[in-house]
């Protein structure tokens, strides 16, 4: 996916600018990159994170970054900040985009006489796309108006310019911006647990297709909220940092309930329940609480030097990351019926993987449990992962096992009332060769979350988000 973070200070704004775009570091593993503005002049830096960390690719460097306004991103895409010199002025830009009708919008930028200096892998750069987007307009909030209308995904994004930082969180609110404060300064995040140790507090989230532009005079709205919301519920479910909040819900607490509510209505006899860390961590513990089990750690990830594993694209990389990164703790697993939560199921592979081992070590019974439901849809707003195909997901290759046709009766499949869903968790529960398995219902995710259905996007549990 992505994150960014941008601060604007009445003194250098480099130190809080380098740790608040470190703190994102668990959205992505492709590009980073810095840019500050001191006197009209652009200081940027872009840098390869794929085989390092942020913070060793930049720590050397960071004097260089002066001025006290600045911007960066943690980028799974495309190399970012794009610097652009046009009619509105110059102006930096990091994105945190999906655009899924790039050569149409190519195709018209061309039409319009301008031209693509950046590419990425050898492709149109989607920042620069954005950026050449917003110079279409008469003014920064005419040009972001432009991209609101033409672009088919999502874009939220952070523009710098000489006296500020323009946000604009995209048109349906599906990826976050925070407004952080404190004496002196003020942040802008993706995530807002990168406010904690660097001391600002929460002023307000942006809202949905609203437009603010942050100086040291304060926070001004340049254009007002889009009255819909679809934002992602897989940020409290997955993406999210346990100690982040979106909407003021914070993450940890709603994992938490996901596991609660199930654990509470849970009739399976185990001895214990654990997790898949990291993600699966706050629901295992919710359950302990519901079904009055302990929690033990059967599972330990260990964090040192491995990356996330759906980060890599080649998929071979992907599983061997995930299998050599969670430790087993045999002296706990053996002779015990467990209940393991996660926090879902994308390929199924990788949790095979785990169950089989999980037997080997001496489980005598395991029983999987998932925070949210079956995931049945691709994603069209976010980049959800490496996936290409639908047919990625086990879900629609089950569904094509049971139909021979992986588009047929989808409604059927999303409705956890019907035989079909029945048919098809049973013989996921199969294909991964454990004792039982249970998804979470729709209406808890929302229950968990505190906001309307309408308000949170799912479409990737039963297809049904607008707008993409």
């Amino acid at each position: 996916m992505g994150g960014f973070f941008g601060v604007v200070s009445n003194g250098p704004c480099n130190p809080d600018l380098f740790y608040g775009i470190d703190y994102h570091s668990h959205l992505g593993t492709k590009r980073g990159g810095m840019v500050t503005i001191e006197n009209g002049v652009f200081h940027r830096s872009i840098h390869n994170i794929e085989n390092s960390y942020f913070r060793t690719k930049f720590g050397d460097d960071l004097y260089k970054f002066v001025g006290n306004i600045g911007i960066g991103v943690i980028s799974d895409t495309d190399a970012q900040p794009i610097v652009v010199n046009s009619h509105l002025g110059r102006f930096a830009i990091v994105t945190v985009a999906k655009i899924n009708n790039m050569a149409e919008l190519e195709k018209d930028c061309l039409d319009k006489n301008q031209q693509f200096t950046e590419l990425s892998s050898g492709s149109t750069n989607p920042t620069e796309l954005i950026a050449l987007m917003i110079t279409q307009g008469k003014d920064f909030v005419d040009g972001i108006q432009n991209v609101y209308r033409k672009v088919k995904g999502s874009c939220s994004m952070l523009i710098l310019t000489d006296d500020g930082i323009i946000a604009a969180r995209d048109y349906y609110g599906r990826t976050p911006i925070v407004v952080g404060k404190k004496e002196g300064s003020y942040a802008l995040a993706f995530d807002c647990h990168s406010f904690a140790n660097l001391d600002y507090s929460i002023e307000q989230f942006v809202g949905p297709g609203e437009v603010v532009k942050v100086t040291m005079d304060g926070v001004q709205q340049l254009l007002a909220p889009n009255p819909k919301m679809q934002i992602c519920s897989f940020l409290w479910i997955y993406y999210g940092y346990p100690s982040s909040e979106y909407e003021g819900v914070n993450v940890e607490n709603t994992r938490y309930m996901y596991g609660y509510e199930m654990g509470r209505t849970d009739d399976v006899e185990v001895d214990m329940v654990s997790a898949i860390p990291d993600s699966g961590i706050g629901m295992a513990l919710g359950y302990a609480m519901g079904k009055q089990i302990p929690y033990k750690r059967g599972i330990i990830k260990y964090t040192p030097t491995w990356s996330r594993s759906f980060m890599p694209v080649n998929q071979d990389t992907r599983e061997h990351v995930a299998r050599m990164k969670l430790l087993p703790n045999t002296k706990i697993l053996k002779g015990q019926r467990i209940v393991f939560c996660d926090d879902s199921i994308v390929r199924g592979t990788q949790l095979r993987d785990n169950v089989k081992k999980l037997y080997g070590y001496g489980a005598k019974e395991v029983h999987i449990r998932i925070s949210c439901p079956p995931l049945t849809y691709g994603c069209n707003f976010l980049n959800f992962s490496a996936s290409k195909t639908e047919m990625e997901l086990i879900t629609r290759r089950v569904i094509e096992e049971l139909e021979g046709d992986s588009t047929k009766n989808l409604h059927l499949y999303c409705d956890d009332t019907t035989k079909e869903y029945a048919n098809m968790v049973e013989l996921i529960r199969k294909h991964l060769g454990v004792d039982t398995l249970k998804f979470n219902k729709l209406e808890t995710i929302a229950k968990a979350i505190g906001l309307p259905k309408e308000r949170i996007c799912t479409h990737c549990f039963d297809g049904s988000s607008y707008g993409g």
